[in-house]
């Protein structure tokens, strides 16, 4: 309970901080794609077996919404971003295993990209294997369903840190019983390169 209130109030204090900080980020391509790498520790619990430990590695490929939709004269207050995210994570615990899949994403930015601070919502699906075997899933082929709020802090127009915490929900959409779901917390940090 203490680590959910420490971040709730770091993520509250960013978001108070962003309107005060700008720069002037209005040179930024707006069709260029944005690469970005996250790593950090996940944890769920599984039965019989105990703490599942998951170190993951996305790559998120995004790109740009916004500038589509102004083109089309339709208004969006923030940024609106698509992400294909292929990924692979090390399970280190209850025993030596890999996850393999890809997510298919939408990543909503609350303020303008001239923001130096932008924090987003986060949200996606899409296919994972799990070669852990579990009692809660029927199956090792299973998808992913995640929500996540994060913020981004660029340093240049180009290069931005990225801080982010992401729950995640496992099943096999009923393809084989059982299909229990096995729920995963995520911290995650990375960088962004904008090409």
């Amino acid at each position: 309970m203490g680590n959910r209130r420490l971040i709730s109030i770091v993520l509250v204090f960013i978001l108070l901080l962003c309107p005060l900080h700008t720069i002037g980020f209005s040179e930024q391509p707006r069709y260029a794609p944005k690469l970005e790498f996250l790593t950090g520790y996940g944890s769920a619990r599984i039965k019989q077996k105990g703490v599942y430990h998951i170190i993951p590695f996305f790559f998120d490929f995004n790109f740009d919404l916004t500038a589509l939709l102004e083109k089309h004269k339709i208004r969006f207050p923030g940024s609106l971003t698509f992400v294909l995210e292929p990924f692979i994570s090390y399970v280190f615990s209850p025993n030596r295993n890999v996850e393999v899949g890809n997510n298919i994403a939408f990543k909503i930015g609350i303020l303008a990209e001239t923001s130096r601070f932008q924090p987003y919502f986060k949200g996606g699906s899409g296919p994972v294997f799990i070669s852990q075997h579990t009692r809660e899933q029927g199956t090792q082929f299973n998808f992913n369903d995640f929500a996540a709020l994060g913020v981004h802090y660029f340093f240049t127009k180009t290069v931005a840190l990225t801080f982010e915490y992401r729950f995640r929900h496992i099943s096999n959409a009923e393809i084989k019983k059982p299909n229990r779901g096995i729920d995963s917390h995520f911290g995650l940090c990375g960088i962004v390169f904008l090409f």
